[in-house]
């Protein structure tokens, strides 16, 4: 038999299959005479991406560089644009908010792209950065500022595991995480995204890229990893979200370069370029740092995307413009994230390949990079969201490794023998976040900035307080009822959520007025005080500090505050340590690990019982 027969019947054996694993998924199948090689599975995806590039139109192609918003773009407008991605911003979410209802609308989204005459499947992307946050019931993990002070990459690797388990529950196959930026400004809403301030954390943290991405690609529970934001974010004068990192190449190179280095070395699929800039050019639009560095250099061979509306800050003006358009192209951004705009995207951008403003080799670089994705992620294969894993969102054994992380994220800065209290010691618990599921899980919680009160399912660092005590544990949250019958005192004290720019602090770094006055009604009642503090970022606690008899940084824990009273109880032996410095006054900002300014506590610092 000819090699051309047994490629021929393999074909249409692949082609009945094919047909009936869409049709089952309510996917209408024409009737080919033979399937595209591009549809077989067992050719090379070097071959397969080839295939299928030669049969796009312009216009195929340009639908796959563009990502909406998921509220902004019907299922028929996927088909008939051939939009190759779409994803859910901060907080949005189908209605009602639970995990089945993700996965309806993940596989309505899917039927739609597959509608389309090259049948080519959408990825669906979410901000899943700790854990699938989301989705209401989801596990919620420590921020990363928490992980980093953990020093533990294999517990990281354990956590990136199970947001894929249950981002696949629900179809989800691309997460804008890890963000492995090196944070050199306390002053910065992004901090807690942050594994810490020197290049050696965030970089051993990317065995989150493993975690979520598996042994390789197409695997069991296998979602796309995206290594955030590309380069320098945290490095912007004062701390300004989206502002200008006025650093040297050297600078650059020696802090924030490594990170990516370590992501691109263990296979990440993404990179995604950040809204701030280089000595005032924005990265949107650095054709040298994109292009040459990344993809070059590092040697990069998944696809650029930009964030959310990236490409309209290029000029400083709202909106964005043809010129816009053709930089951000031209500088190596494979995606564009256009939430509401679209169509106006997709216009401008065939208008610049049209007028040779954008070269054609550059459209079909970018659609390379993405469709070798989408075969290496099995979607033409197994487009649907896996149900089987609908079960393990919230799950008891995702929830115990929660409880795990937070435990390995505490920090204990001060402890003048007051910690860890005994099981049956008369414990009074007071502040704001002591009995707060949002406050305690911070921004990217449910919704984009997060919210204070019970806007998921979890357990409150007061419910795991009294889960560990013996005896009855008394609360109020402003300390009213406290007297000196109580053995101790613990203040749950921080900040409330916030994220991104809305979290940047250009002033005072301190606690709230309400916060400190609970804490002077504890230590009026005569009892040794434990402050515990929920924080995206160390706060300027330097002149109160003489007069609390123990201080745990927690970090933003997530949904399981029974980590916490773990360690207050000594179930766990504290082991956290520093990942950034702590300052000792605000204006000392930025400090960070050997500038020679003296600390209130240095990076590293963190105390143990023994």
């Amino acid at each position: 038999m000819h090699s051309s027969t047994v490629m021929r019947s393999g074909l249409l054996a692949f082609g009945v299959l094919a047909a009936l694993v869409l049709a089952a998924h309510g996917v209408p199948v024409r009737a080919d005479p033979l399937p595209a090689p591009y549809l077989d599975p067992r050719l090379s995806v070097a071959d397969r991406v080839d295939d299928l590039l030669h049969r796009m139109s312009l216009d195929e192609k340009l639908g796959q560089m563009t990502q909406p918003e998921r509220k902004y773009v019907t299922p028929e407008e996927i088909t008939r644009y051939g939009i190759g991605s779409v994803l859910s911003s901060g907080g949005s979410a189908p209605d009602p908010n639970t995990p089945e209802r993700w996965a309806d609308m993940y596989d309505g989204f899917q039927r739609a792209a597959l509608a389309g005459p090259l049948r080519v499947p959408l990825m669906y992307g979410v901000d899943a950065v700790h854990g699938h946050n989301t989705v209401v019931g989801a596990t919620i993990f420590p921020h990363n500022i928490g992980l980093g002070a953990s020093r533990d990459p294999a517990l990281v690797r354990e956590i990136g595991a199970a947001t894929a388990r249950e981002m696949a529950g629900t179809g989800v196959d691309w997460n804008f995480a890890p963000c492995v930026c090196v944070v050199r400004n306390d002053r910065w809403g992004r901090t807690y995204e942050s594994f810490g301030e020197v290049p050696e954390l965030p970089s051993m943290m990317t065995t989150a890229v493993d975690g979520l991405q598996g042994g390789e690609l197409g695997g069991p529970a296998s979602v796309l990893a995206t290594a955030k934001h590309y380069i320098g974010d945290g490095a912007t004068e004062g701390g300004d979200d989206r502002g200008d990192a006025k650093v040297s190449e050297e600078e650059l190179r020696e802090i924030h370069l490594p990170p990516f280095r370590a992501a691109v070395r263990r296979g990440v699929g993404s990179v995604m370029v950040s809204y701030s800039s280089w000595n005032g050019l924005k990265m949107h639009q650095n054709r040298y740092l994109i292009s040459d560095v990344l993809k070059r250099e590092l040697g990069f061979t998944g696809f650029v995307v930009s964030d959310y509306n990236g490409i309209d800050e290029i000029d400083g003006e709202a909106g964005f413009t043809p010129d816009e358009v053709a930089a951000a192209i031209n500088a190596g951004i494979d995606m564009v994230m256009v939430p509401t705009e679209w169509r106006r995207f997709i216009e401008y951008l065939r208008d610049a390949v049209n007028d040779g403003d954008v070269p054609m080799s550059r459209i079909d670089d970018a659609n390379r990079r993405i469709l070798a994705k989408k075969f290496e992620l099995g979607l033409f294969e197994e487009p649907m969201a896996d149900r089987a894993y609908l079960e393990t969102v919230g799950g008891a054994a995702h929830r115990a490794l929660a409880r795990r992380a937070v435990a390995e994220s505490q920090v204990l800065l001060k402890n003048d023998g007051v910690l860890p209290l005994d099981d049956d010691d008369k414990v009074f618990v007071a502040g704001a976040a002591a009995d707060d599921i949002g406050v305690q899980s911070g921004g990217w919680t449910i919704t984009w900035q997060g919210k204070p009160g019970p806007i998921t399912p979890g357990t409150t660092i007061l419910e795991g307080i009294r889960g560990a005590a013996e005896t009855a544990v008394s609360h109020s949250a402003d300390g009213t009822g406290v007297d000196d019958s109580y053995d101790a005192a613990i203040a749950v004290v921080g900040e409330e959520p916030y994220a991104e720019h809305h979290g940047d602090r250009t002033g005072g770094m301190g606690l709230a007025a309400g916060d400190l006055k609970t804490i002077d009604s504890l230590r009026a009642a005569g009892v040794p005080v434990i402050v515990v503090l929920v924080s995206g970022r160390p706060l300027d606690i330097a002149s109160q500090l003489p007069g609390w008899d123990a201080l745990v940084a927690s970090w933003l824990p997530g949904t399981e505050g029974a980590g916490v009273a773990d360690v207050l109880f000594g179930a766990v032996e504290p082991t956290g340590r520093l990942p950034v410095t702590w300052m000792r006054e605000a204006s000392q900002q930025p400090i960070n690990r050997g500038d020679g300014k003296r600390p209130l506590f240095p990076f590293g610092h963190g105390l143990t019982y023994r």
